[in-house]
C-alpha cells in the first residue's frame, strides 16, 4: 500500500485523542475498577474503552485493514498475513493503575509481519513518536515542530544504558533471564525497567536507551516501536537474531551496540 504523510498525521491525531482520554480517566480512576485477565495481568474499563475509540477511528481511516488488538474489541478474525492495525490502547496498565506516569498509546500498521507505520504517544510527557517505512522517525513534543530522531551513536555495550521488562508469566525462563541481567549489570551503564515496552522502544529510537530486550511480549506491545527503531537507524531481531519478533514475542532492539547485547543474551538463552 502507499503510505502518506496525511495518513500518519491522522494516526498521530487519533493517538493524541486516546491519550487525552487516558489522562482524563487517570484523574478519577479507582483500583476497584481493576480486573484480572490472568496472574499479574491487569486490565480496566479504561483499556477497553480506549481500544473501542481507537478501533472506531482507525476503521474510518483505513477501512480495508484488519485489527490485532489486546482487549479483543474486534474479535479474533484478523488475517495476520494481510494489512492490520496492531494496537495497544494502554501500554503500561499496571503503571496506570498505580498512578505511575509512564504509559502510552501504541498504534502500529503492518503488512503481514512487517510493520510499515507506527505511532507511540506518551500523554504524560506530551511526546508523540511517529514514522513510516522509508521516511524516517520523528518526535513531536507538545506543540513544537516534529524533529527527526535517530538511535544512539554508541557502538559498545560498555557505553550503553539498556531497557528491559520483567515477565509476569512463563516464569520457567527466569533463571536464564536473571543470568542475562547479572551479566549486563557488569557490562553496561545500567539497566532500566519502565513498564511500557512501547516507551522503551521509542526511547531506543530517539537515543535515550542504547538497547532494549524482553520476552513474553505480544505484537501490540512492539509493532509501532520496532518500526520506529528501524526508521531511526537501529536494528531489531528476535533472540535468535532473526526476523520473527512480531508474533514470536522475544525481541532485541538497539543501535550499534545491539550485536553485543544480542550475543550476551544468546550466551544464556537457549
Amino acid at each position: 500500500m502507499i503510505l502518506t504523510d496525511a495518513l500518519l498525521a491522522s494516526m498521530c491525531a487519533i493517538a493524541r485523542d486516546a491519550g487525552a482520554f487516558l489522562l482524563q480517566e487517570r484523574a478519577r480512576f479507582s483500583r476497584d475498577a481493576v480486573e484480572y485477565k490472568g496472574t499479574n495481568d491487569l486490565v480496566s474499563y479504561v483499556d477497553k474503552e480506549t481500544e473501542k475509540r481507537l478501533v472506531a477511528a482507525l476503521s474510518q481511516l483505513l477501512p480495508e485493514a484488519g485489527f490485532v488488538t489486546e482487549e479483543g474489541t474486534t474479535g479474533s478474525g484478523s488475517d495476520r498475513a494481510g494489512l492490520n492495525w496492531i494496537i495497544d490502547p494502554l501500554d503500561g496498565t499496571t503503571n496506570f493503575i498505580h498512578g505511575l506516569p509512564i504509559f502510552s498509546v501504541s498504534i502500529g500498521l503492518a503488512e503481514g509481519t512487517r510493520p510499515i507505520a507506527g505511532v507511540i504517544f506518551d500523554p504524560n510527557r506530551d511526546e508523540c513518536f511517529f514514522g513510516r517505512e522509508g521516511a524516517g522517525a520523528y518526535c513531536a513534543r507538545g506543540t513544537a515542530s516534529p524533529e527527526r530522531i535517530r538511535v544512539s551513536a554508541a557502538t559498545q555495550l560498555s557505553d550503553s544504558l539498556i531497557a528491559t521488562g520483567f515477565p509476569y508469566y512463563r516464569f520457567e525462563g527466569m533463571p536464564n533471564y536473571l543470568r542475562i541481567l547479572e551479566d549486563l549489570m557488569h557490562q553496561t551503564h545500567g539497566l532500566r525497567r519502565m513498564g511500557s515496552a512501547a516507551i522503551d522502544l521509542a526511547y531506543v529510537a530517539c537515543g535515550r536507551f542504547e538497547g532494549f530486550f524482553e520476552y513474553n511480549l505480544h505484537a501490540w506491545d512492539i509493532a509501532a516501536g520496532t518500526l520506529l527503531v528501524r526508521e531511526a537507524g537501529g536494528v531489531v531481531t528476535d533472540f535468535d537474531g532473526g526476523d520473527s519478533f512480531l508474533y514470536r514475542g522475544d525481541i532485541v532492539a538497539g543501535c550499534g551496540a545491539q550485536s553485543e547485547l544480542l550475543a550476551t543474551i544468546q550466551k544464556y538463552w537457549r
